[in-house]
């Protein structure tokens, strides 16, 4: 009895002995999840699904990163929160729902800082860039792995044209929660109503705010051109939407898959910026095609220049870490 217990026993332990010896060679998959605020389709998906792509394909299936777009996993300032507490892997934000986290990536959101897509890359891809990702890795916990870049935020509403600062009177405008667009929409003598952008679709369908700010190509995903009728093509702001990882997961990795991270970052970001060259246009005619007005704003802008900068930048120099690190941006921009 007790050698038939012991020889099942022996049975038993070879058994399981194959079948480890089996299986100790096959490496589990990792999976990570990623956030974005946006629909598919937009600048925000293009980053975020090349980055995924590309990182499945080097390590030969893998990674595998899921994508939840249109906030699925909360507002874009929780999943920078959740990200730095460790609890979320990746996730796309605007830049300016890190500021909180970090002020000094403020320095990307002071109106007219960016000028054009040339400036948002060498900004970014330069030292002045890199400096911030170190910030944001001290402050916030998380680090920038890779840039969506956008366009310029330009102003929708539904109710008449704007082309000068006379006609935002008496517009309701949703701003995102960040102090320095507040400010700056301030300064053009309109009280704005911060409002979270995951609210922003159903206050303008329902007509508790009458227009807000994004990209061409973020208002032609989430289409906004069913609850709007004019766009203001201003240019107060280049949205920059880094991908950003928990800094707690980017440590745990082996010094091969951190730089692989880092190098798959900057081949999407490549990629998102040819996307936003090759779709700004496309899908500006197409929201013309269903409707939407768009317009200049009068004098090459000049009055909405020259109040935001005059009252903005100022107040916001202790912050973003002082009035050389606005000048040190504009020599290496070449502009003085």
């Amino acid at each position: 009895m007790k050698r038939g217990f012991c020889s099942a026993i022996v049975a038993c332990v070879l058994t399981v002995g194959l079948v480890l010896t089996l299986f100790s060679g096959v490496q589990a998959k990792t999976e990570w999840r990623m956030a974005l605020g946006d629909a598919p389709g937009g600048t925000q998906w293009a980053l975020g699904e090349r980055f995924a792509k590309l990182m499945n394909a080097y390590t030969k299936g893998e990674v595998v990163i899921h994508l939840f777009p249109t906030g699925q996993l909360g507002s874009e300032q929780e999943t920078v929160q959740n990200c730095r507490l460790g609890t979320l892997d990746f996730s796309i934000v605007a830049i300016n729902n890190i500021t909180p986290f970090s002020p000094t990536v403020g320095l990307f959101t002071l109106p007219y800082m960016i000028l054009s897509v040339d400036d948002a890359v060498k900004l970014t891809q330069g030292p002045i860039g890199e400096e911030l990702n170190q910030n944001t890795i001290r402050d916030a916990g998380v680090r920038l792995v890779g840039w969506s870049y956008s366009g310029f935020r330009v102003m929708s509403n539904s109710k008449r044209p704007v082309k000068t600062l006379k006609d935002l009177k008496g517009l309701t405008i949703r701003v995102p929660k960040n102090a320095i667009m507040i400010d700056t929409y301030k300064s053009w003598g309109v009280n704005p109503t911060p409002m979270a952008w995951d609210e922003v679709f159903t206050a303008l369908q329902q007509g508790v705010i009458d227009g807000q700010d994004t990209p061409i190509i973020t208002q032609y995903v989430m289409k906004f051109y069913e609850v709007q009728k004019y766009i203001t093509s201003i240019r107060y702001v280049f949205l920059l939407e880094p991908l950003i990882i928990s800094e707690a997961l980017f440590q745990r990795q082996t010094p091969d898959m951190q730089k692989l991270i880092l190098r798959v970052g900057k081949e999407a970001q490549e990629y998102c910026r040819q996307f936003l060259i090759l779709k700004e246009d496309e899908f500006k005619k197409s929201m013309r095609e269903k409707g939407m007005q768009i317009m200049d704003p009068a004098d090459n802008e000049r009055e909405w220049i020259e109040k935001a900068t005059a009252a903005v930048w100022p107040k916001y120099y202790k912050s973003i870490g002082g009035k050389e690190k606005v000048d040190k941006a504009m020599e290496f921009m070449g502009r003085k």
